[in-house]
Parts: structure tokens; C-alpha cells; sequence
């Protein structure tokens, strides 16, 4: 027996990356769930926008938020058999991060290093990340609804081997973005989060049955997700793949998202004798 697990990226993967239109996914999505397939978000995005956007899909299945710095796990659907985490708010809680606190004073001193300033999400009012993101006011105070990480915009002057370097040398780690960049902890990441998760679904399994987890992301961002899966896919763009991301011999979707992810599912599951009707 072959359990499957889906973790999947959010905004340009399972959203299409200028609409955010999810709309043809939740079919798949209510299959997957009949089927005790996971469908697991990893993102950079907050619990609280994740939240938003589970309700309005269906999904119940953990998720992972900020790059990979938390592990979210419904208490009233937990299908693990034990508590994975710290309680909170409805949620069983596994830190992989740091606190925000930690996170915005890193930002200084990592400014400090750099001599050059580093505009962050918690330096912005509402108004100023809006124009920044395009973000509606709801949709942007749920951004900056930050628990273990500090985006800031990624300067220019500044070479991203230079911000990498200032980070690792204060004890962060970081995610360079062409627009943004992500400051993580150091235990923090998307592929740790994907690991944490699969020794948890491990722990469940029934004799004979084996994990085979499937991965789809759409920029560099997603990369350490796509390394620690068995099946990494990418959902390409307007004009076609990212550059870093095209070229590793990684299955392509037909298609930019959200149409792309649900060929890409249905074809994936197709060879474990999962069918899914789009």
C-alpha cells in the first residue's frame, strides 16, 4: 500500500500568480480529502492568511507557514497519534522558527552588517504594504500578521551572496527574493518543515504501507521542498519555468497554475492507481 502526500506551494502553484483564481483545484481537493490523500500547503505566507484561504478551499490538513518556520496542525483534525506540538488558539503548534521579536531585531543588526537599511514588513503601516504588494487592507494585515519570520524588501545595491552572508554570520538564515526576501531561524525551512512532517505521517502508517510525497512549487523559494520530496513538480509561468527551477530534470506542468496544478495531480496520481475526474 502507497500513501501519498501533496505538499504544495501557494501563490502562483495552487493560485494562479496574478489572480490568485483557485477555483478548478477544489474539486481535486474534495477528491484528494474522500481519498485520505494530505494536501499540505508550505508557504511563505502567514497562519493567518493561510487560515482565509483553507476555509474557502475545504482543506483540513496541516500546513506549513513563513518559509517553512511553522507547522500548523488542526487539534480537531489531528491525524496523528500523539500531540505534534504546543497548543495554541485551535492549533497544535511545531516551531521550527524564531519569534518575531527575534526575527525584526535580527533585521537591524544584519542592516548594521550590510551598512545599508532593510525595510521590513513590521516597518510598514497597512497603507505602505499595500502599495508595496498590491494586497488589499484585509489581505495585508494578515501579511504582516508575522509569528517567526520578517520579510523585507530586497535592496538592490546589495548583492544576494552579501545578504546571505550578513544573515548566516548573526545566526539567521534567509530566503532571497527578487522582490522580498524572507529572514527564517535558523532551524528553520521549507524542506526541515517537509521532513518534521513525513516522520509524523510515518508514525500512523499501517504494516506494509509506504510514504511516497509529492511536491509542487513555483519560484527558488520552493527549492529545499522540492529537494526532500520523491516526486518534485513545477508549475511553470506565463513564459514558461523559472530559471532556477527549469533546468534539475523535474517534471513540468502543462500548464501555469491553477490548471496546471490539477493536470499535474491528476497525472501524478495516475501512476499509483489514484484517479481523480477534473
Amino acid at each position: 500500500m502507497t500513501q501519498l502526500i501533496i505538499f504544495t506551494d501557494l501563490d502562483g502553484t495552487l493560485l494562479n500568480g496574478e489572480t490568485y483564481d483557485y477555483g478548478v483545484t477544489v474539486p481535486i481537493i474534495q477528491q484528494l480529502k474522500a481519498l485520505k490523500i494530505p494536501v499540505i500547503p508550505v508557504t511563505s505566507k502567514t497562519r493567518a492568511e493561510v487560515s482565509t484561504l483553507r476555509q474557502d478551499v475545504g482543506l483540513s490538513d496541516p500546513f506549513v507557514t513563513e518559509n517553512g518556520s511553522g507547522i500548523f496542525v488542526e487539534i480537531n483534525h489531528n491525524p496523528f497519534n500523539q500531540s505534534p506540538g504546543e497548543q495554541k488558539e485551535g492549533y497544535y503548534v511545531v516551531d521550527l522558527g524564531c519569534p518575531y521579536v527575534q526575527a525584526r531585531a535580527g533585521l537591524r543588526v544584519i542592516a548594521n552588517e550590510l551598512h545599508h537599511s532593510l525595510l521590513g514588513f513590521g516597518d510598514m503601516t497597512i497603507t505602505r504594504l499595500q502599495k508595496y504588494t498590491g494586497l488589499s487592507a484585509k489581505d495585508a494585515q494578515e501579511a504582516k500578521a508575522r509569528e517567526f519570520s520578517e520579510p523585507f524588501i530586497t535592496p538592490k545595491a546589495v548583492t544576494s551572496e552579501q545578504i546571505v552572508a550578513a544573515v548566516e554570520a548573526v545566526g539567521f538564515k534567509v530566503v532571497v527574493g527578487d522582490r522580498f526576501s524572507h529572514l527564517i531561524g535558523p532551524e528553520a525551512g521549507k524542506g526541515n518543515a517537509v521532513k518534521r512532517l513525513v516522520a509524523l505521517y510515518q508514525s500512523i502508517l499501517s504494516p506494509g504501507e509506504t510514504i511516497v510525497t509529492i511536491g509542487l512549487g513555483n519560484s527558488p523559494n520552493d527549492l529545499a521542498m522540492l529537494d526532500h520530496v520523491d516526486y518534485p513538480i513545477v508549475l511553470p509561468g506565463s513564459q514558461g519555468p523559472h530559471p532556477q527551477l527549469g533546468d534539475r530534470g523535474w517534471t513540468i506542468a502543462p500548464s501555469p497554475a491553477p490548471q496546471g496544478w490539477v493536470e499535474a495531480v491528476i497525472a501524478i496520481c495516475q501512476q499509483f492507481d489514484v484517479e481523480l475526474k477534473g
